[in-house]
Parts: C-alpha cells; sequence; structure tokens
C-alpha cells in the first residue's frame, strides 16, 4: 500500500504542487510572523543592552500616573538635585550623574517641517559628556543654552549639519538652536533603535524637557571596585527610599525589552490572524482538491479492495497523501516565512530610521508552528475524503461511473446548525453579554458563520449559479458551461467558499468603516459649531500640539467670535485611570461641540471646579457637590468639586471628566492640542483661516482647517486602515483563485472521454476553452456574490450594535460591490486560462479512448 500510495503521489505532481501551494502561502505567514517578531525582539534586546550597559544603577521617581505607550507619552517623576547629592554620598558610589532624557523633542529640518517618527522616541537630554556607546563625531558639545548636538540618524533624517540654525519644539514653543556637534554611537551606529536625539546644556534641558530647573528624569551611579551592581542598588535604594524605583542597568534593559515585546506581540497576533484567514481558505482547496482525487480514483481504490486492501488501509492511503503535501508545503511554507519575515524586518528598520538589526534566526515557534499548521491543516482537510474511500464496495470496480451525487439532506441540517451556532456567538459578543470574552465569542461567531454558510451552499449553488449561466445560456459553449459549473453542488459550493471567505471579510469591514466614516462625519457637521479646527496628524504616541498664546492671538482677529483649545491627558481620578480634558472656554462645550447639562452647570468651570459626564457620574456614584481626588502627571495631588455633569457625546465620549484651563500645566503635555474657531456670522473662511495660520509659524505640526476638511482628514484614516486590511486579505483571495484552477484542472482530468467526444462531435478548440471559461466564471462570481451578501451581513450585524457608541449610519457600498462582483469575473476568466488551454489540447482519439 505504501509502494502504491507513493507512485500515485508522484504521478500527480501538478495536482500536488497546486493543493500544497494553498498551505505554503498559509505556512509562510505563520512562521514569518514568528521570525518578525523573534527578530525585532532580538534586535531591541541588543539596543536596551548596549544602552544600559555603562549604567550600574538607576534611581528615578515613580511616575504620578502608570500607563502604557499605546495611550500615550508617560512622564516620569522628576528627581530634586537633593536625591542627587543623597546618592553622591552613598557608600559604594564613585559617581553619580543627573541625566535629563524625555520624548517630545522635535526638530524641525531643513525643508521647514517636523522630523516626524513613527514609533520610535524623539528623545530631548542633557549632554553629559562622551562614553563608550556615545561619541562625538563632528563639533564640539553644547556650552550655551542655545546649543545643541545631535545624533547622525537625526542629522541625516533633517538635513541639517554643524553650525545650521534650527527650530526646536519642546514642552515649550518652538526655539531656536545652534548645531554644535554631531554624535554617534558605538558599532558605527547612527542611533538607538531609531530614536531621534538632541542634547542641550543640563539647565536647558531640565527647563525645556521637565518644565523645572534642578530637576533629572534619573541618576546614573557607577560602582566603586569591588561593589556589585546589587550590591550598590540596595544600598541606593536604601538612602533614597520608596519613592524611587533604584535598579540595575541589567534590570532596566530587560523591562524596556518587556514592554516592547508586549507590542510586538499584538502585532504578532494581527499577522496571525490573517494567517488564520488564509489557513481557513486553503482548507477548502485541500478539502476540495481530496474530495475531486478520492471521486477520480474511484476504479483504482475499489481494486485495491478487491485483492484484499481494507478499509483502514485506504484512509492509510489517502492521509499518507495528505501528509506527504503537508509536510512539502511546510517545507516551503518554511522557507518563504523566513524570507517574509526577514523583508518585514528589513522595512522597519528603515521606517524606525535604519536601525541595525539581528541575525536573521529561525525561532522554535516558526518550526514547530510550520509543521504543526501544515501537518494538520492538510490531514483534517482530507480526513473526510478519506473515510468517503474507506466506503467504497469493491464492486464498484466494475461499475462504469464513480460515486454518484449524494441527498444534501445531513450536509445541509449541519450548516444549519453550525450558522445557527455562530449567529448566537455573534449576538452575545455584539451584544455585550460576553464579559471579558468579547473578542473571543465574535471571533468565535465569524468562523462558526462562515463554515455554516459553506456548509449550507451546495443547497443554493444549483438555482444559483443556474441563474448566473443563463447570461451565457444563448451560446452552445456557455450552457455547456453553465450545466458542468452546476452538475456537482458540493464541488461547486467548497470551491466557491473558499473566495467567499475573503470576499465577505473585506465587504464586511469595507460596511463598518463607511458606515463609522458616514456616522462621524454627519455627527461631526451636526455637532461641532465651529468653522476653522486647528489640528495636525499623529504620526505616534505624542499628539501634535500649538503655542496656547496663538489662542489668545487668535481672539483678536476680526470676525472670531469664540476661539477654544483643547488639551487631554491621563490621570488618577479618586485612584482609576480616567482621560481628563481642559478646555480654555467652558462655554465651548455648549457653544462648540453642542453638549448639554443634565446636573449643574457646564458654562463656567472655576479653579478647584469639575465637570464629569453622565455615564461617568453613574459608574462613581458623583452628582453636583461630589468631592474627588485627581493626580496629574505632574503636582501633588488636588481635590475637585464636581460643578456639573453633562451629557455623553459621542464625538466627546473620550473625554469622562473636564478640569479648569490652569490644571492642564500638570498634564505630560501642557499644550493645546485641538483648537476650535467659531466665526461671527457673515464672516467668510478664507478671511480669517490665512491669518490664524500666520499665527502657528512656530508650530509647524499643526495646520488650521476647514471643518469639512478636518472631518475629512480624520475619515482618511479609516481609508489608509481599510487599505492595509484588504492588502492583507489579498492573500487569502489568491489562495482563492488557486482553488478555482485546482478545481478546473481536475476536472478537466475528470472529465477526458467526455471532452473527447464533445470534440468529436464538433465542438471546437476555441468553443472548449469558452465552455471551461465559463464554468470558471459562473463558480467564481457565485462565490463573491455569497461573499457580498454574508460580508454585508455580518457588517450590518457590527454596525447595529455599535449604535450606541455613534455609529447611527449603516452604509451599503453598492459601487465596491459591484466592483468585487466584476473581479470575480475577472478572476474567473484568469483561473480558466491553464485549464482551457488544457481541455483545447486534448488529443481526441486519445480522449475517447480514455478509461
Amino acid at each position: 500500500m505504501f509502494r502504491a500510495t507513493l507512485k500515485s503521489l508522484l504521478a500527480r505532481k501538478v495536482r500536488l504542487m497546486l493543493s500544497g501551494l494553498a498551505v505554503v502561502l498559509g505556512v509562510m505567514f505563520v512562521s514569518g510572523a514568528f521570525v518578525l517578531t523573534d527578530t525585532l525582539g532580538r534586535t531591541f534586546d541588543q539596543i536596551f543592552a548596549d544602552a544600559y550597559e555603562e549604567v550600574d544603577v538607576s534611581v528615578a521617581a515613580k511616575p504620578k500616573v502608570q500607563g502604557n505607550e499605546f495611550e500615550g507619552p508617560q512622564l516620569a517623576g522628576p528627581v530634586p538635585a537633593a536625591a542627587l547629592q543623597t546618592v553622591q554620598s552613598v557608600d559604594g558610589v564613585a559617581e553619580a550623574t543627573g541625566v535629563v532624557a524625555a520624548d517630545g523633542a522635535r526638530l524641525i529640518g531643513s525643508n521647514g517641517k517636523v522630523v516626524a517618527s513613527f514609533g520610535p522616541p524623539q528623545l530631548g537630554g542633557n549632554w553629559v559628556g562622551e562614553s563608550d556607546l556615545v561619541q562625538l563625531r563632528e563639533g564640539r558639545e553644547p556650552q550655551t543654552d542655545d546649543e545643541i548636538v545631535i545624533n547622525k540618524g537625526l542629522a541625516t533624517t533633517a538635513d541639517v549639519a554643524v553650525g545650521d540654525r534650527v527650530g526646536v519644539l519642546t514642552l515649550q514653543p518652538r526655539k531656536d538652536f545652534t548645531i554644535v556637534g554631531i554624535f554617534g554611537y558605538s558599532g558605527d551606529r547612527d542611533s538607538m533603535g531609531g530614536a531621534n536625539e538632541i542634547m542641550f546644556t543640563t539647565p536647558a534641558a531640565q527647563e525645556l524637557m521637565l518644565g523645572e530647573p534642578d530637576v533629572y528624569t534619573n541618576i546614573v551611579a557607577t560602582a566603586a571596585t569591588g561593589v556589585s551592581d546589587e550590591q550598590l542598588r540596595d544600598a541606593v535604594a536604601a538612602a533614597v527610599g520608596d519613592a524611587y524605583d533604584v535598579k540595575t542597568g541589567e534590570q532596566l534593559s530587560a523591562d524596556a525589552a518587556a514592554g516592547l515585546k508586549e507590542g510586538l506581540s499584538f502585532f504578532n497576533r494581527i499577522l496571525l490572524g490573517f494567517a488564520a484567514v488564509a489557513l481557513l481558505v486553503g482548507t477548502f482547496l485541500i478539502l476540495n482538491t481530496f474530495s475531486i482525487i478520492v471521486a477520480q480514483r474511484t476504479r483504482e481504490l475499489a481494486l485495491l479492495r478487491a485483492v484484499g486492501a481494507s478499509g483502514k488501509q485506504i484512509i492509510g492511503s489517502v492521509v499518507m497523501e495528505a501528509i506527504a503535501i503537508g509536510l512539502i508545503a511546510a517545507v516551503f511554507g518554511l522557507a518563504a516565512g523566513i524570507g517574509i519575515g526577514a523583508l518585514l524586518a528589513y522595512l522597519f528598520s528603515n521606517l524606525a530610521g535604519g536601525m541595525t538589526l539581528a541575525g536573521i534566526a529561525v525561532p522554535a515557534s516558526a518550526v514547530i508552528g510550520a509543521f504543526g499548521v501544515g501537518l494538520v491543516i492538510t490531514v483534517l482537510a482530507a480526513l473526510l475524503p478519506a473515510l468517503r474511500a474507506a466506503r467504497i464496495p469493491p464492486i464498484a470496480a466494475m461499475q462504469d461511473v464513480a460515486t454518484p451525487d449524494r441527498p444534501l439532506t445531513k450536509i445541509t441540517i449541519a450548516g444549519a446548525v453550525v450558522t445557527a451556532i455562530g449567529a448566537t456567538l455573534l449576538f452575545l459578543g455584539l451584544g455585550g453579554y460576553a464579559d471579558s470574552n468579547t473578542l473571543a465569542t465574535i471571533l468565535g461567531g465569524v468562523l462558526f458563520a462562515f463554515i455554516g454558510v459553506a456548509l449550507l451552499t451546495p443547497l443554493i449553488s444549483k438555482p444559483v449559479v443556474a441563474a448566473l449561466g443563463a447570461i451565457f445560456s444563448g451560446w452552445v459553449p456557455g450552457k455547456l458551461g453553465r450545466l458542468n459549473s452546476g452538475r456537482n453542488p458540493r464541488r461547486t459550493a467548497i470551491t466557491a467558499a473558499a473566495l467567499m471567505v475573503g470576499i465577505a471579510l473585506v465587504t464586511g469591514i469595507t460596511v463598518i468603516l463607511d458606515s463609522a466614516k458616514s456616522s462621524i462625519s454627519g455627527l461631526a457637521q451636526d455637532t461641532v459649531k465651529a468653522e476653522l479646527v486647528i489640528a495636525g496628524a499623529q504620526s505616534g504616541p505624542r499628539p501634535p500640539t500649538f503655542d496656547p498664546a496663538v489662542l489668545d492671538e487668535a481672539k483678536t482677529i476680526p470676525g472670531v467670535r469664540l476661539v477654544d483649545g483643547l488639551y487631554g491627558d491621563m490621570s488618577l481620578v479618586d485612584g482609576k485611570r480616567t482621560y481628563t480634558g481642559a478646555v480654555t472656554e467652558p462655554a465651548a462645550l455648549r457653544q462648540v461641540y453642542s453638549l448639554t447639562a443634565s446636573a449643574g452647570n457646564i458654562d463656567r468651570l472655576g479653579p478647584g471646579e469639575l465637570l464629569v459626564s453622565t455615564d461617568t457620574a453613574k459608574d462613581r456614584g458623583l452628582s453636583v457637590g461630589s468631592t474627588v481626588p485627581i493626580q496629574f502627571a505632574r503636582g501633588e495631588a488636588q481635590t475637585f468639586t464636581v460643578t456639573g455633569i453633562f451629557d455623553d457625546s459621542p464625538l466627546f465620549t473620550g473625554v469622562q471628566m473636564v478640569v479648569p484651563t490652569q490644571s492642564a500645566a500638570d498634564f505630560t503635555i501642557p499644550q493645546p492640542i485641538q483648537g476650535f474657531v467659531q466665526l461671527e456670522p457673515g464672516t467668510a473662511v478664507d478671511q480669517v483661516q490665512p491669518r490664524v495660520e500666520a499665527l502657528l509659524a512656530n508650530s509647524p505640526e499643526v495646520s488650521v482647517v476647514s471643518l469639512d476638511a478636518y472631518i475629512e482628514q480624520q475619515a482618511g484614516q479609516l481609508d489608509s486602515l481599510l487599505t492595509m486590511i484588504r492588502i492583507l486579505l489579498a492573500l487569502a483571495i489568491v489562495i482563492a483563485v488557486l482553488g478555482i484552477i485546482n478545481t478546473l484542472a481536475l476536472s478537466v482530468l475528470e472529465r477526458t472521454r467526455e471532452l473527447g467526444l464533445l470534440r468529436a462531435i464538433g465542438l471546437k478548440r476555441s468553443q472548449t476553452m469558452g465552455m471551461i471559461t465559463v464554468e470558471a466564471v459562473v463558480i467564481s462570481v457565485f462565490g463573491a456574490l455569497l461573499g457580498v451578501v454574508v460580508g454585508t451581513g455580518l457588517g450590518a450585524a457590527v454596525v447595529e450594535a455599535l449604535r450606541d457608541e455613534g455609529i447611527t449610519d449603516l452604509v451599503l457600498p453598492w459601487g465596491q460591490m459591484g466592483v468585487f462582483l466584476g473581479l470575480a469575473a475577472l478572476i474567473g476568466v484568469i483561473a480558466a486560462v491553464l485549464p482551457a488551454i488544457r481541455a483545447a489540447r486534448i488529443n481526441v482519439l486519445g480522449a475517447i479512448a480514455h478509461d
């Protein structure tokens, strides 16, 4: 049986290649994700190990508000100069240095634009001299407060050199400095992990990056001879007390790497999610392939039974083929994944400023994932056809016809049950009844829904395929193609289901994002009462900001009625992390944001007063007159009194509490992140906009645009997200196309005699190719139509579930649906090329004699 299976396998190389390719593509995504995250993880391990190599012990104040980089920049507590003196006096300390290093120093390049960073920090600090890690490559160290040195990576990106006068944005508005030096790092590196670094004198760094004199972000202590890092850490910790975090350089490196790896694991899960979609589609392809193989080998398998092969041996024969395909596909998929992972890591390093990558390696997770997924998916997909093969009675060897069509009753019942399970899970997840398991419940619902619809597809394939094929029925090849596509409902359904998954996901996500865009745009138009918006595009954790003085100056422009600035930050409100906002004009809550008061007064906001949203007040048991302790990123905790409660608004939903503008001085970023300008009736926008733009000359990160343009900019971010998702899901559609090619190619082999007879009675080569093409187009359009319907249903369900979140408009992208159907027809034509050519080249006499 082993030799017979091996010979059968080698006799069908093209079939193996096509079915194995689907597994290769899915495995490529899985192994590539693990290779990428492993490479980047080891890269950052090395970067942080180098960065903290010369740090024996570091002393840093605990942040007043703990957070993570996904919620914005985190401000470390200031370390006073007195703490530096304390550390210097500890036994075992050879040297202690006060260091300033904080994110938020943005340099304005030679083109007049701020040098952006997509992830790595933009650090501003004090120059403490050269070391084994940091060396000056050009110029000298800064000596006066208007001089800076920058790293080589930033100098290259900004196209600036020693002697240039440049602008720098910090906690304060733009200030101009002279570049007096450019530094690099050991190993001939221009940056550390793509970070841009600007070094000032110590007084300038303290003022610009920390907002107060004689403080540091941390103290670096060097151990005396004979004192270990751990001994020094314990001694310093005892001296400075519990208000400080005292860690060794090794601990700092491990903590920094762990934080970044957490972000990488999130990215890894996204890639694995798309790999799962690709593998789901590949499963349909493999299932269809083995179903056709078993049908074609009915006589062969029955003869094996007749000469003594048992049912178990037949199952083993088919499963052995699946294992062989799975192993081969896993090897090629792993190799492709290594290449893809290396390519993505290279692209990431360039995006991050050209950081030096660690060597590409293959982690055990990539190998296990590749072979585990490749084998499991292939064997599972082949199991049902294998069981079917084992049921072939030996007498079938004496028959000329393969297995007849089986009733669709069982598969229809199974499809209905699985679809019902999927619908139930979606209802629980989207309805908010799954508690902490919401995401898993929704994903499970989507998976069951897809499988259920795939099982139900054979039931509807005959009438739908007949209706689609009617378009071509006026043409003999078209009529034959329609009949061929409908003759085996199961085969047609599985082939179409593969395309359905990709089209359904793209359609569903398009419905959700288009509905969100429409809802937010409409809500903004109806709610925000401002003609001009001051804002910038956020490219990292730190939002663009501008000088608060711009708001005061804008109020003096003729035709301006009201100007409001919006600040925002995470704070601890009664011990709970809460996003807190501050507005320069409390009247803007009504006049600009259209908020209404449910209790108290929201038209004024004095020192020590607080406004809260209705939901926040309900959740925390607050009412007008309640007192609440709030700890901001800076300063000491303060007590506020609730003076007003405002009704929640979908556009203002992120801001749970509003404090006076004076309190924004204690925010992580004490500058406005948005501004709104309301004009007097009859005042033209183009009369005011240039004058406001002129006020922003020293704030190149932001601009002033009309409300319509601002809404369009925000909606454009959703378009970018949709484009990225479509690119990732394109792999699933590629696999579906392979499925159509595979089905047609195997179908041509199965119908060799039939094609020969058709040619013998006068069917031309061109007509034969037309027949195969019609068959492919009908199957492809059927799958796309199914995907559009299922995707629209899933998208509409999600939109309905998000109604309370402000997504009230259901937008069906009819134009894009039509494009999907048109592309499906084109996909069918392309997929039919090779099978159609093969069918047209069939030797008529040989085909008629084919057994």
